[in-house]
C-alpha cells in the first residue's frame, strides 16, 4: 500500500536534516531580482498562446491577532479599514495580469490564503470575488477546486454561507492544538466548539472538502496532550490533515521571539508525538500522502497518488499541477511555465508599485534545462515515492545513471541503509524512507550545498 510507513528511529536520527519542503524546484531561496515585469508578461503571453488552465492564489495578509508560531507574511491590526487600500491595489493587479491572458483559460483552482482571508468584511469578499469573476474565467458549475483558509475565531454560519454562495467549496481550518496551556503559550485561544461549529456549517452547506492544520513541537506540548488533540480531530472527520513540524527560527521570524525556548519539547518528545500521530491517523483510516499530509482513501489526493498523477507546487500537494499558477497580492508566488516570480513581501512596496500601474513582481527565476530535469525527478519522488529512470531519460534525452553519476554513491548508501530500493531502472522509496523523502530529494538538489541550511526546517 502506498500509505505504508515503517518507523525507524535510527534512520530518522541519521537522516533528519534541515532542508527544503520542495513546493518548487529550484526553491524560492534561489529567486533573484534579475527577474522582473518583462519576464512575467512574456510568460503570461506564452500561457495565453498555449491556452493553459489556471490556478489562482490570492494572498490576504491581515490578522486581528498574532500567533507567535506563525512564519507567514502577515499584517497584525485591529483596524479593518487597513484592508481597503490593499484591496484597491489587488484589484489593479487582477486587471493588469488578466489582460495578458485569454478569457478562455479556465480557472480550475482558486485559493485564498493569508493571514486571515475572513478578516475581510462580507462586502469586501463579495467585491473581490466579483473582480476575479469579471477578469478571469472562473467556473460556475462548482466543478473547480475553490478553497479558502479559515480561522474559526473569525468565521460563523453567515460567513460560511457567504463563502459557499461565492463559489468556495473547500475549506482549510487552522487548529494547531486544542490544549489550553499550548494555546496560551502561542497566543491562539480557540475552542473545540468554535472549530466544530465551522466544520458543521461547512458540511451542512455542502463544502466538498475540509482540511485541518495541526502543528507538533509547540511550547508546552507533550506526546500525551497532542495525542488527545489528534483524537478530537479524528472525531471531527476532516477529509485531509496537515500535521506540520514547528520550526523555531526566532532569528528569522520576529513573533517567535515571544516563545520561551525552554517550553519547547525535546527532540525525542517531538519524535514521539509524530510517531503516535501517525499510528492514530493510520488506525482511523487516513493515508499518508507525504510531507506531513494525510487524507482519507476516497480523497482526490489519495486517489491521484494511487494513479501516479499527484503533483506538488506552491499550494502543496495538488491535482492541478498542470495549471499555470498566478499569485496575486503581497508576497504571492506565481509559476507560469518555466518562470517563477514573486511579488514584493513588503506591503507598502507592493501597494506603491501597483499604484504606478506596474505589477508587484520583485524577484524570481527562469528554470534552465537542468532545473527542469531535477524538478521532474524531485516531483516524482515526493509525490509517488518512486522514480522510473526510463521516463526521465525519454523526457530529457539523457542517460540517467550517467547524468547523475556523482550522486550514485549517496543513493547506494541510502539503499544500504534501507531508505530506498535502487537498481539500474528505478528508485523506490521504502516504507522506512517515506517520512524522510525530503532527504532523498535533497540528493538531487544542485543548489543545496551553496545554501545556508538554517533557512530550512528539519525533515522531521
Amino acid at each position: 500500500m502506498l500509505d505504508a510507513i515503517r518507523w525507524d528511529t535510527d534512520l530518522i536520527r541519521r537522516y533528519d536534516l534541515a532542508g527544503p519542503r520542495y513546493t518548487s524546484y529550484p526553491t524560492a531561496v534561489q529567486f533573484n531580482s534579475q527577474v522582473g515585469t518583462f519576464d512575467l508578461f512574456h510568460a503570461l503571453r506564452e500561457s495565453r498562446r498555449a491556452l493553459r488552465p489556471l490556478s489562482l492564489y490570492v494572498h490576504v495578509p491581515f490578522c486581528a491577532n498574532i500567533c507567535y508560531y506563525c512564519a507567514c507574511n502577515k499584517v497584525i491590526t485591529k483596524d479593518r479599514g487597513r484592508a481597503l487600500p490593499y484591496l484597491q491595489r489587488l484589484e489593479q493587479e487582477i486587471q493588469l495580469i488578466a489582460c495578458h491572458l485569454d478569457p478562455n483559460q479556465k480557472v480550475e483552482q482558486l485559493h485564498f490564503g493569508g493571514g486571515t482571508p475572513t478578516f475581510l468584511s462580507h462586502d469586501e469578499l463579495r467585491q473581490l470575488m466579483a473582480q476575479l469573476r469579471k477578469h478571469f474565467n472562473l467556473l460556475d458549475d462548482d466543478s473547480g477546486d475553490y478553497g479558502i483558509e479559515i480561522d474559526p475565531r473569525e468565521a460563523d454560519w453567515s460567513t460560511m454561507g457567504l463563502l459557499r454562495e461565492l463559489g468556495f467549496n473547500r475549506v482549510s481550518i487552522g487548529l494547531q492544538d486544542l490544549d489550553p496551556a499550548v494555546q496560551r503559550a502561542v497566543n491562539r485561544l480557540q475552542s473545540l466548539e468554535e472549530t466544530r461549529a465551522v466544520i458543521e456549517a461547512a458540511r451542512t452547506l455542502q463544502f466538498r472538502s475540509i482540511n485541518i492544520d495541526l502543528i507538533y513541537g509547540l511550547p508546552k506540548q507533550t506526546a500525551e496532550s497532542f495525542a488527545r488533540t489528534v483524537d478530537e480531530v479524528i472525531n471531527l472527520q476532516p477529509d485531509r490533515l496537515s500535521v506540520f513540524n514547528y520550526a523555531h527560527l526566532p532569528e528569522r521570524f520576529m513573533p517567535q521571539r515571544r516563545i520561551n525556548s525552554s517550553d519547547l519539547p525535546a527532540p525525542a518528545e517531538k519524535l514521539n508525538m509524530l510517531q503516535r500521530t501517525i499510528e492514530q491517523l493510520t488506525a482511523a483510516g487516513y493515508r499518508y500522502i507525504g510531507m506531513d499530509h494525510f487524507a482519507l482513501p476516497d480523497d482526490e489526493l489519495a486517489i491521484a497518488q494511487e494513479e501516479s498523477t499527484l503533483q506538488r507546487n506552491f499550494q502543496g500537494y495538488t491535482t492541478h499541477g498542470h495549471c499555470d499558477l498566478i499569485g496575486l497580492g503581497v508576497s504571492a508566488i506565481s509559476q507560469i511555465g518555466d518562470l517563477y516570480c514573486q511579488n514584493s513581501s513588503d506591503l507598502n512596496e507592493y501597494q506603491n508599485t501597483l499604484a504606478s500601474a506596474q505589477p508587484g513582481t520583485s524577484r524570481g527565476l527562469l528554470c534552465n534545462q537542468d532545473d527542469r530535469l531535477r524538478r521532474a525527478v524531485i516531483q516524482q519522488l515526493i509525490c509517488t515515492f518512486s522514480l522510473a529512470f526510463a521516463q526521465i531519460e525519454q523526457a530529457f534525452n539523457i542517460d540517467f545513471r550517467g547524468y547523475f553519476s556523482e550522486l550514485w554513491p549517496q543513493l547506494q548508501a541510502m539503499a544500504e541503509d534501507g531508505l530506498i530500493e535502487l537498481d539500474s531502472e528505478k528508485i523506490v522509496v521504502l516504507p522506512a524512507g517515506r517520512l524522510l523523502v525530503r532527504s532523498v530529494c535533497m540528493v538531487f538538489d544542485a543548489y543545496l550545498e551553496q545554501q545556508n541550511r538554517q533557512r530550512f526546517s528539519r525533515v522531521i
